[in-house]
């Protein structure tokens, strides 16, 4: 076994990164911008008004009234210039006038007259968007790596851009291994079991807006298997395997690799659940092979195979950690791995959520995230901090 943390820098060094492409913004969300991006414009574009009101000078307000010389709606430039005791009014997001330095909200004011106001508060703020405040013309705004979220598409359409220059997204295969598998919806018969951990990858997968292709179930035999590895080699940039990485009669997927020309660079983690992680690579092409239990599929895709597939893309994902106290304490038997346990959180502490084994893949459905259980480590108390891996 190596450690978890030598698996994790062998995957990590082993990445490589995609060729770019360019999108429409609008199909723009969950990509990886694969260039810096300058804004073409200064943020606001021109001193704009921040509320409905009145533009006027400060200067002025402490006048009995201010003389209104115009009305300026959004999208309309400002046809006076504002003079003493006199104001313009003026709508949210509109261009504010010359010689006014401040936006009194409506709120604040009083009509008096026809074309009359009367401001009542005068310690007010300016309520001015000054131009250039946010991004100034030609400023990088967003970096290349960035993992375009609904911010960032508003970003790049306020820096005129229409079309992104973005990293392609990885063909990625899935393969589940196993003659006791059955499909969802099949007869199941004495023995078997549903195929469970191909319809979570491809839901991990999709998480990261990725249309995996599965391939299907390979039963135990060293045909079907071989035909099935060939077939994701040819086409994939990432092939995940689960199942037939253990020590049994039947657990053929490592020979086969290697018999297809893998370079498996490791096949044992002291992690748990997920000892016999497999991983390797062909070519230009990664092969994770994740044990058969769902749980063993499941966390080590989502601690180890995610971050390589985001890194093929440019980005350096690091997913969202919470540190905080554990609500009671956390016990274990031996220490020999390293191990990731599912918790959730309530009232701001770390509570451990029941989970039997490694094929209790419903216990992390009430958990919001895990901790690790360093090496050695057999407890940890209660009121300890503990890091939470978000899920």
């Amino acid at each position: 076994m190596i450690p978890f943390e030598k698996a994790y820098e062998i995957i990590m060094d082993s990445t490589f990164t995609l060729e770019t492409e360019s999108v429409k913004l609008n199909h723009a969300l969950n990509r990886v911008l694969a260039c810096d991006v300058h804004s073409d414009t200064d943020m606001p574009p021109f001193n704009r008004a921040a509320m409905d009101g009145y533009a006027c000078r400060r200067a002025d307000l402490v006048a009995a009234e201010l003389a209104v010389v115009e009305t300026i709606p959004a999208g309309c430039s400002p046809q006076k210039t504002i003079q003493k005791n006199e104001c313009a009014k003026i709508m949210t997001g509109a261009i504010v006038p010359q010689g006014a330095d401040c936006v009194v909200k409506v709120e604040n004011t009083r009509i008096t007259a026809e074309n009359k106001v009367r401001v009542t508060d005068s310690d007010i703020f300016d309520y001015i968007c000054y131009q250039g405040e946010d991004i100034k013309r030609g400023e990088v705004v967003l970096n290349k790596g960035t993992l375009l979220l609904p911010q960032h598409i508003a970003v790049l359409a306020n820096a005129g851009i229409r079309n992104v220059s973005v990293y392609r997204k990885p063909v990625i295969s899935i393969v589940t291994t196993g003659s006791e598998l059955k499909e969802p919806g099949d007869p199941l018969p004495a023995g078997s079991i549903r195929n469970s951990n191909s319809y979570q990858l491809i839901g991990q997968v999709q998480r990261m807006s990725i249309e995996p292709e599965y391939l299907g179930i390979a039963t135990d035999t060293e045909d079907l298997l071989n035909l099935l590895i060939q077939k994701a080699l040819q086409k994939s940039d990432v092939v995940l395997l689960s199942g037939g990485v253990s020590m049994g009669d039947y657990d053929l997927v490592p020979e086969v690799l290697k018999a297809n020309g893998v370079k498996i660079l490791f096949n044992r983690v002291a992690m748990q659940p997920g000892k016999p992680f497999t991983f390797g690579i062909k070519n230009k092409t990664a092969i994770f092979a994740f044990p058969g239990n769902p749980v063993s599929t499941f966390l080590p895709f989502e601690i180890m195979a995610k971050p390589f597939i985001y890194k093929l893309m440019g980005h350096d994902y690091r997913p969202k950690i919470l540190s905080l106290p554990t609500g009671e304490d956390f016990k274990r038997k031996t220490g020999e791995r390293q191990a990731f346990i599912p918790v959730k959180i309530e009232k701001s502490k770390v509570i451990p959520v029941e989970f039997h084994s490694s094929a209790h893949i419903s216990a992390l459905c009430f958990a919001d995230g895990i901790i690790s259980f360093p090496i050695g480590l057999l407890e940890i108390k209660k009121g300890e901090n503990v890091k939470v891996m978000l899920l």
